[in-house]
């Protein structure tokens, strides 16, 4: 027996309901470049940690800065309720998403997070935004 086997897998109805959970939970960089190829946004997407300098140096092309320190009921306000966020920040190593998901959920608002990051955008060779504006991604039609 191996250490793989070594614990039994799970049954196909846990395994739905955890990866359905967990999806209804994040997105990853494909997705969200898929979508916005597409010219399908259907959610907003938010950059929330570093400085304004930072998100000026690359962003992820439609991202919003708003750091999720700044996450307030004022602040969301300018969004209708019901609006999905995909909050994202550095990678792996950084919880700003998870922060800024916990603080949205705590507003009511629906919110996932792009796992990798900024990190997981680089690894997918995508292209970034640079300065003040949140840019866009080229749409393919």
């Amino acid at each position: 027996m191996s250490y793989v086997t070594e614990t039994p897998a799970a049954s196909s109805q846990t395994v739905i309901e955890h990866f359905s959970k967990r999806l209804s939970l994040e997105t990853d960089c494909a997705d969200v470049a898929a979508s916005l190829k597409a010219g399908d946004q259907d959610f907003v997407l938010l950059h929330v940690v570093g400085t304004p300098a930072a998100y000026e140096r690359r962003h992820v092309p439609g991202a919003i800065h708003l750091p999720h320190r700044e996450i307030s009921v004022e602040r969301m306000a300018q969004w209708p309720d019901g609006t999905l966020f995909v909050a994202y920040c550095a990678g792996p190593h950084c919880n700003g998403a998870d922060q800024a998901a916990l603080k949205l959920a705590k507003l009511g608002r629906p919110v996932k997070i792009m796992i990798g990051g900024i990190t997981g955008w680089a690894d997918e060779e995508l292209p970034f935004a640079t300065g003040p504006a949140a840019g866009e991604l080229k749409r393919v039609a």
